[in-house]
């Protein structure tokens, strides 16, 4: 479940991540099913907009500061934040063409 361009993300590493750029953050838990389907999906789209995109992963059984501060009440939940700011989010499973059409705004 390990990818290069994937970040794990902590409440301790979490506003030094989203602080500049273009972030995509997926809120998940290991007991989640739509969590485990969407998880290929968000390691594609690190691939895809690799170099351009941070994509994190916070565990929201470890991290549950950052659930609550972000009121995440199901999972998967997506937030694409833009130079710190939440600007965008959709929770549960999308395809890559979904999510990029999500992403490719935020890089214009």
């Amino acid at each position: 479940m390990v990818n290069a361009n994937v970040l794990t993300v902590t409440n301790k590493n979490f506003d030094q991540i989203i602080s500049s750029g273009v972030v995509v953050v997926d809120f998940w838990a290991n007991w989640c099913g739509p969590c485990r389907m969407l998880s290929p999906i968000v390691d594609q789209l690190a691939e895809q907009f690799a170099g351009r995109i941070t994509v994190g992963k916070v565990d929201v059984d470890r991290e549950s500061e950052l659930a609550s501060r972000f009121r995440i009440m199901s999972v998967p939940s997506l937030l694409f934040f833009q130079d710190g700011k939440l600007v965008e989010t959709s929770v549960g499973v999308k395809n890559l063409e979904e999510l990029s059409s999500i992403v490719s705004p935020l890089l214009s």
